[in-house]
């Protein structure tokens, strides 16, 4: 079946076969890992197709590229070896003297990043609180070429008007860049509301096992896509075939895990909201969440990332270091729930004032709840923080 007959499908049916074909030597139904760095050429400079050198092609890797680009709705996808090697490649778009807006409350190796390694090569970067566009608007120059931004944001759960953020980089001459990573596109498709580029770790859910890293980029643009090309293969963060496979395979079950991510994210979030023990809730699928409508407006599901604030530190470290069920440690989005301490472990390289400044306090815990029986993970909950009506 022709991709271009996967369009009016349903995401499921997308994530299983847009990009997949059988293997035509022997049929088999699941892409081949293509483990090889080079390829046998039957003339002087005249490769096979455009397969000549495993960092600028590789079957495996471009199947997954393939699907990625169906589930996002774009035209073409892009694979790294990592989430920042993702981002490091569209900040790599601009030339010194250019300028970027980027949302403040980012993941805070992609905020260490910026700060601390692009902008000595002349990018100069702008943190705003992008939830105000008009906050967006006014960060603004001439020589801004980029807007960046998180939605939800990791782990404040701060969510931005995409399409109004899209029109205001766009009347700039400017791109919008999305990091999709903690919607998936399965919650949210950036693309499809304005944006020039969807951003992932799919070392979170897009893999969704916990056994893999890496990156992936969306665009709608032929030329964009080109350029992001050139410069993966400048500067070579390709991911492995292997990591490429056990990516496309977790694509597969993209739909269904979500549909649980959700479900059990949802049902945390509730719980924990109004507990004695915890003093606020952090999560876009919760009517009390500041920009609840906004959310609903532009996504389908609200995803297993739940953060709540437990008041303390001390109280923080006790609560993330004896449940049973949610595995203390960093990274999200596998089908094990786990459980963090922001402030000191994902975002440990943010100034202290920033974090404050964001409200990324010593008592915020993120728990990125997996597909475990509801009850079971409630359970696990309520052995460190008590029933709710105690």
């Amino acid at each position: 079946m022709q991709d271009a007959d996967m369009n009016d499908m349903g995401f499921g049916t997308r994530a299983i076969h847009a990009g997949v074909t059988p293997e035509p030597v022997t049929g088999a139904i699941m892409t081949p890992i293509f483990q090889t760095s080079t390829y046998v050429q039957p003339a002087v400079g005249k490769p096979n197709g455009h397969y000549d050198y495993g960092r600028t092609a590789n079957p495996t890797r471009e199947t997954l590229e393939a699907n990625v680009a169906a589930l996002e709705s774009g035209t073409r996808a892009m694979a790294f070896a990592s989430g920042l090697a993702a981002i490091e490649a569209v900040v790599k778009l601009l030339s010194a003297g250019d300028h970027v807006v980027s949302e403040e409350n980012t993941y805070g190796g992609t905020t260490r990043m910026f700060t601390r390694v692009l902008s000595r090569l002349g990018i100069e970067f702008s943190y705003v609180d992008s939830r105000d566009p008009h906050t967006v608007a006014a960060a603004i120059r001439p020589e801004t070429k980029l807007v960046h931004v998180e939605t939800p944001t990791n782990p404040m759960m701060r969510v931005c008007d995409i399409r109004a953020l899209a029109d205001l980089a766009h009347g700039a001459d400017a791109l919008l860049c999305v990091d999709n990573t903690f919607a998936s596109p399965y919650n949210q498709r950036p693309l499809e509301l304005g944006a020039d580029i969807s951003v992932h770790s799919s070392t979170k859910y897009m893999n969704g096992h916990s056994d893999v890293i890496g990156g992936l980029l969306a665009v709608k643009d032929e030329e964009l896509w080109d350029e992001l090309m050139f410069l993966r293969k400048s500067t070579g963060a390709v991911p492995g075939p292997l990591d490429c496979f056990l990516t496309l395979r977790g694509l597969k079950t993209l739909h269904v895990r979500m549909e649980r991510h959700n479900r059990n994210g949802l049902a945390v979030a509730r719980w924990l909201e109004g507990h004695p023990n915890v003093d606020r809730v952090i999560y876009p699928g919760l009517e009390s969440h500041p920009q609840h409508a906004l959310a609903a407006s532009q996504m389908s599901g609200f995803t297993g990332m739940v953060s709540a604030d437990v008041g303390t530190l001390e109280r923080a470290k006790a609560f993330t270091e004896n449940t049973r069920l949610f595995s203390l440690a960093e990274s999200l989005g596998g089908v094990e729930s786990l459980i963090s301490v922001p402030a000191l472990m994902t975002h440990a390289s943010v100034p202290e004032d920033l974090r404050a400044e964001m409200g990324v306090t010593p008592g915020l815990v993120r728990l990125s709840v997996g597909i475990e029986d509801e009850q079971d993970l409630i359970a696990d909950l309520k052995t460190v923080l008590g029933p709710k009506d105690s």
